[in-house]
């Protein structure tokens, strides 16, 4: 298993593909080190509070690899990517973002072996063998699943400029062309892999756009155009929270060559529509532990900004604090039982029943303003209107700001500062915006969650039983 120091080299020696602020840029920009921070509380194993959640044995080789390289083989497994994914997610305040990778590889997994079985092509003989070098060199994998989709009331094939989804333009006897663009890649700019998923049910039509490929990132052809969010700088104020940021991508492929040895799906429209859902179901239990995470934070903030206020008794905080609490361990709640739940796949993949892994992330859609609203709420104004950090560093200045900052007299003036500028981080940057959007669109939209919820939910069974209990029998 790799070193954080470790991924960070090898991101050092990749093509130079990412294109930052009109420029191309290497990997480690100041900009994009926040994500790639981020990324590296994945690679440190034996932290003693990890044990047991971070590393997994391979069921290809038996190695001891990292969690978030594994192939879930078991209920425990399902459970332990959960649990590590919140304790990461608390410790970095946000995405842990890796999950990215290994739900991609688990829907895979599964559906390489049903389009195997049905077609006699050896996608999961390819997508094993790519595995093994996946997970015995720890890579960092990017799900590039989202077309930009131009008009969309019209399917791929019906699409004025056939690249708006991205297809296949040239099969070779030593593998595939392929050309079209991905969005909001979170990830991408410092992935070792860009992992290509369809990102819909498709028709007989759809030949050429039902597709699933891995290359590297930095494949000719392929262009990362990228978009970075991280706290504002800190000149004095050093805290955790202003190191870690994300960035994504629109991926470009511009005639990407693919052989045959990574193309995964090839033209078999029935189970493009299979791999975009199951992706998306991994990628909604993962929502599970991250946004409970996520959650954790904004209760620990409200509850720490109310006592600095001095109104932490107040009845009224109570219950937005109780409000906090329920919907995180709720969205938790749902992921354990769709872990506990699951069921094997023909592969031996264990998949998470897909309701309650939709209800969780429903959940965690529908209320993350609300939890913003709470925490503004309880802060004030002043995380919108703090005076820069700079101020504080003039001595005539920093006389009348910690004056003027101090609220409860138990908690000094720089504490106060602090946590004002965590709180101006979490709730008026661009960080605050991404996680708003992502919190409400990551892993599929409500919408989508309600569909797969009111789609799979045995209703007729539920009918069936009302009309016993009332004696309806016609």
């Amino acid at each position: 298993m790799r070193t954080a120091d470790d991924y960070l080299a090898r991101l050092k020696g990749l093509a130079r593909n990412v294109h930052y602020q009109g420029e191309l840029v290497q990997r480690d920009h100041p900009d994009i080190l926040p994500g790639i921070r981020v990324i590296s509380e994945t690679f440190n194993v034996d932290d003693p509070e990890l044990k047991g959640l971070a590393t997994a044995t391979s069921h290809l080789s038996g190695a001891r690899i990292n969690r978030f390289c594994h192939i879930h083989r078991t209920t425990d497994d399902l459970l332990a990517k959960q649990r590590l994914t919140r304790i990461l997610c608390r410790r970095t305040g946000g995405c842990i973002q890796r999950c990215m990778g290994v739900d991609a590889l688990n829907a895979l997994s599964v559906v390489t072996k049903l389009a195997e079985d049905a077609t006699g092509v050896p996608y999961h003989a390819r997508f094993n063998a790519y595995l093994r070098y996946f997970q015995d060199n720890d890579l960092v994998g990017n799900a590039a699943q989202t077309d930009v989709k131009g008009d969309r009331s019209k399917r791929p094939f019906e699409q004025e400029d056939p690249d708006l989804y991205l297809r296949v333009v040239e099969r070779r006897a030593d593998g595939i062309v392929v050309r079209g663009a991905k969005a909001h890649n979170t990830v991408g700019p410092y992935a070792d892999e860009i992992i290509v998923l369809p990102t819909r049910l498709m028709t007989p039509a759809d030949t050429d756009w039902s597709v699933a490929f891995a290359v590297p990132a930095d494949a000719p052809g392929v262009h990362l155009f990228v978009r970075c969010t991280h706290a504002r700088p800190r000149e004095v104020l050093k805290a955790p929270a202003a190191e870690y940021g994300a960035s994504d991508s629109l991926t470009v492929f511009d005639d990407v060559f693919v052989p045959w040895d990574r193309v995964f799906l090839c033209g078999e429209t029935a189970f493009a529509g299979q791999l975009a859902a199951l992706f998306a179901t991994y990628h909604r239990h993962s929502y599970t532990g991250c946004k409970a995470a996520v959650s954790d934070i904004m209760t620990g903030a409200a509850a720490l900004v109310a006592e600095y206020n001095g109104v932490a008794k107040a009845p009224h905080v109570r219950d937005k604090l109780a409000e906090l609490i329920a919907v995180g361990e709720l969205v938790f709640a749902a992921g354990l039982a769709a872990s506990v739940t699951a069921q094997p796949a023909t592969s031996g993949t264990m998949v998470p029943d897909i309701v309650y892994t939709n209800v969780g992330r429903y959940h965690a859609g529908v209320n993350v303003m609300r939890e913003f609203e709470t925490v503004i709420d309880l802060a004030g104004g002043l995380p919108a209107t703090l005076p820069p950090e700079r101020e504080w560093l003039d001595p005539v200045s920093a006389r009348f700001l910690d004056k003027y900052i101090k609220r409860n007299p138990a908690v000094s003036a720089e504490n106060q500062h602090r946590l004002f500028r965590f709180l101006s981080d979490a709730l008026c940057s661009s960080t605050s915006g991404v996680m708003q959007v992502a919190g409400i669109h990551g892993g599929g939209s409500p919408i989508m969650e309600r569909i797969a919820i009111t789609g799979l939910y045995d209703l007729e069974q539920r009918k069936a039983d009302v009309r016993r209990l009332a004696g309806i029998t016609s």
